[in-house]
């Protein structure tokens, strides 16, 4: 049977939050939230896991997750940086910003060989997500099918600012396409997005989104790597300074071209994370009720 890695995006420095909020920590033993995702993909099944981070801050990542974790799981450092490019590309005089997901996760190739789960480094996506895409992942299946734990928006959204969201759409269980929503705000129980700064769209709150969890095949990696390309001939052009390599962007290609399928994993958890400083007390009290209602020990994976 395969044995999936766990994938977790962790490179970003985030600037919006201000500091390395990947090692943030979110209660009185010091654990960030990354810890109670590793704990939960513990007791999923997962075993391997690769983190995928930039050289200038492996040292702080590595003292402050990595050693601990390497007692429970096979353990991988994969660095993204922004002159990994294909033969013949250069970083654009300027460019400090990561190429973004999809060139994230192309950074993998070599090092994770069979299926895999993405997840984001700062985002608590609740027990029950890990164990659907792990058990969708440890099963043989061609490499053609792949999946996605898909949230309702109305859980994702932050009170001080904006979020960028995937907003799905399912059929019969399979996701037939990923809009990319850069910058979406919460409105009551629902949203609105906006792509000029002006004008603005309204979202339901039950709107299926993406919180870039996922569940590939190694065909991912291959489909990664053979359009980055052609995103860096057309956004050099355009962009060349924020242009970013979207992962949804890319499995929602392969979905409208015919190359296979995404199952849909329905969550109805509640996600939780730190975009900005003032998220950061919400998800405190968050998991500290968990912990009182006994979802998680007051000790995780230590």
């Amino acid at each position: 049977m395969p044995v999936p890695t766990l994938v977790i995006l962790a490179a970003g420095m985030g600037s919006r939050f201000g500091g390395l909020k990947q090692i943030r920590p979110v209660d009185a033993h010091g654990h960030a939230i990354i810890d109670y995702s590793l704990y939960d993909a513990y007791r999923a099944g997962f075993r391997k896991v690769a983190f995928i981070i930039k050289h200038e801050i492996e040292a702080d990542f590595k003292a402050a997750v990595g050693a601990r974790m390497e007692k429970y799981f096979d353990v991988r450092y994969i660095f993204q940086q922004l002159d990994m490019l294909p033969e013949g590309y250069a970083v654009p005089e300027g460019r400090v910003k990561p190429w973004g997901t999809g060139h994230a996760v192309l950074c993998c190739s070599g090092a994770v060989d069979g299926p895999f789960a993405v997840i984001n480094a700062d985002d608590f996506y609740g027990p029950g997500a890990y164990k659907a895409i792990y058990d969708f992942l440890a099963q043989e299946r061609p490499e053609s099918e792949h999946a996605m734990v898909a949230y309702q928006l109305r859980n994702t959204v932050t009170e001080n600012g904006y979020v960028a969201r995937g907003v799905c759409r399912v059929e019969n269980g399979l996701l037939t396409g990923v809009t990319e929503r850069t910058h979406v705000e919460k409105r009551g129980e629902d949203a609105a997005y906006t792509e000029d700064g002006v004008t603005w769209q309204f979202l339901p709150g039950d709107s299926p989104v993406s919180m870039n969890y996922w569940g590939f095949s190694p065909a991912m990696l291959r489909e990664l790597k053979a359009r980055f390309p052609a995103w860096l001939d057309e956004n050099l052009k355009t962009n060349p300074l924020k242009g970013e390599y979207f992962l949804p962007s890319v499995a929602n290609a392969i979905i409208q071209e015919g190359l296979g399928t995404v199952q849909v994993l329905p969550c109805h958890e509640q996600w939780y994370g730190i975009t900005y400083q003032e998220d950061l007390p919400g998800v405190v009290e968050a998991l500290r009720r968990m912990r009182e209602n006994g979802v998680y020990p007051e000790v995780l994976l230590d």
